[in-house]
């Protein structure tokens, strides 16, 4: 079977899980999980526009940044989630459909990476694009990743209207503190 059908098959059953996932927050529009579902979708594409690229000059300069933001990407991941399972107490006290159940935090954390960035989670999905955007760069990743960018910056502007609505002014002196994605820069 050729390559590029492939790559379009796994995209269409890959989207089918997301939207899945996503079923919920997709019907309100601005919800943070709506524009999330497009910034898995942008880096899904990239990934697979990507994919022929991840060990092609392995020691080059800008593989070498890919790796470190692939790497950054996991650590985000790993950190935010075990911080939020750990301490965020989950539970069914928040009704809101559009939240997965992990999301469905009843307690502010403030506390490892979230000491220092309110989107952990979502910062590892903006590392995850630019590093699979840096395996090779061309205009069509360069579109990818902005409309991924975007779709990311979006998706934490939501939630954080969505955290201040339930946590109150407690999540705006939070934000007062910390930086939405980059500790100490943005």
């Amino acid at each position: 079977m050729e390559t590029g059908i492939i790559k379009f098959f796994i995209f269409g059953i890959v989207t089918g899980y997301l939207w899945y996932l996503s079923r919920a927050s997709l019907r309100v529009v601005r919800s943070h999980g709506f524009y999330r579902f497009f910034a898995w979708e942008m880096i899904l594409a990239l990934t697979l526009v990507n994919s022929g690229m991840w060990f092609t000059h392995p020691l080059s300069f800008l593989q070498t940044i890919s790796w470190i933001f692939l790497i950054l990407s996991l650590l985000l991941l790993w950190n935010g989630l075990s911080m939020i399972r750990s301490m965020g107490q989950s539970n069914d006290q928040r009704q809101d459909a559009t939240l997965l159940a992990f999301e469905k935090t009843s307690v502010l954390v403030t506390t490892g990476i979230y000491r220092y960035i309110r989107h952990p989670l979502y910062a590892s999905l903006l590392f995850l694009a630019w590093g699979i955007f840096l395996k090779d760069v061309t205009w069509l990743s360069v579109s990818l990743v902005a409309v991924a960018t975007i779709c990311l910056a979006l998706t934490g502007k939501a939630d954080e209207a969505e955290c201040i609505q339930y946590f109150g002014p407690s999540y705006k002196e939070y934000m007062s503190r910390t930086k939405m994605f980059v500790p100490f820069l943005f």
